[in-house]
């Protein structure tokens, strides 16, 4: 029943450190984890009894559901993982014997390869807003500047406040996953950009002298990841891009770009802020199996 799957989610949070994002997309994941079994018609003879008659076989049946829905790899393996997790955290409390997912084989659950674009498409894409002279279409520009010159993921962009910002020293400083904090170094460039948009179209975007944020929408308030998503989507659009554009390929896109010019894979985990390599390895797999897509120097592609 979802009162074991919320016991686990805020276990997780409470315990863990399981960022927020992370959460919600488990709590949707286990939701629909116990729909599917609901729908088997299992005798309820408590929360923890219901959970205990779901075996391997049952489990199996469910992968297969989410097979046929045609849901992305990488989505699959996220569905799997908060299965995992939660069944093996009912077992932890002997609330069930075994977990129906412990000796599951995943090797058709193998996720995509980051997606990028080339440093033309890039250049298009930022080309899009530099176009404007209206305060939210110099707000855009800077806005994807950033993304792609830091390599910065949705969550972080959003969050950051004016005072996140040193123009001076050309850094930003960001809150990544489990609140790890890291300053990020933009080009100088970007950097002036940053200024000038604080000194003008923020200002004349806000409403409320109080308001932190750094980016701002048409009311005044901090813009929502689901903002920035739009407004990528619709320059993406203008610039011929293809419509599967997100703010992550920004990030992978800068990543391989770096990896192609030369830059060390070390030097790419500190800037993306990734806890491990092995995210980078694919970036590192990626350009040398397609080096012409990634060809070109990151550091000029600003228009």
């Amino acid at each position: 029943m979802k009162r074991e799957v919320d016991a686990f989610l805020s276990n997780q949070a409470r315990e863990k450190g399981t960022s927020e994002n992370t959460i919600l997309a488990y709590r949707n994941d286990l939701y629909q984890l116990t729909e599917f079994v609901e729908k088997r018609g299992l005798p309820k003879q408590g929360a923890t009894m219901w959970w205990s008659q779901v075996d391997q076989h049952l489990f199996t049946s469910y992968l297969m559901s989410l097979k046929e829905k045609s849901y992305a790899p990488a989505t699959v393996a996220r569905k799997v993982a908060a299965a995992k997790s939660f069944f093996n955290y009912l077992v932890r409390r002997a609330k069930v014997d075994k977990s129906p997912a412990e000796n599951l084989v995943s090797s058709g659950l193998k996720k995509r390869p980051p997606q990028t674009m080339s440093v033309q498409e890039v250049r298009r894409l930022l080309s899009q807003p530099a176009r404007m002279t209206t305060p939210d279409g110099m707000r855009d520009m800077v806005m994807l500047e950033l993304l792609y010159a830091g390599g910065l993921r949705v969550g972080e962009l959003v969050a950051l406040n004016e005072d996140d910002i040193d123009c001076d020293k050309n850094a930003v400083r960001c809150l990544g996953r489990n609140d790890k904090e890291r300053t990020v170094p933009v080009p100088v460039r970007v950097g002036e950009m940053l200024r000038q948009y604080m000194e003008s179209a923020r200002l004349e975007l806000l409403e409320d002298d109080d308001e932190t944020a750094l980016f701002v929408n048409r009311r005044g308030g901090r813009l929502t990841r689901q903002g920035v998503w739009q407004i990528l989507k619709e320059y993406a659009k203008k610039a011929g891009l293809k419509p599967n554009v997100t703010p992550h390929t920004l990030r992978h896109s800068k990543a391989a770009h770096m990896l192609s010019d030369g830059a060390s894979t070390r030097s790419v985990q500190e800037l993306l802020g990734h806890a491990n390599a092995s995210m980078v390895q694919a970036y590192a797999q990626l350009v040398a199996a397609h080096p012409s897509a990634s060809r070109g120097d990151s550091a000029s592609v600003s228009v």
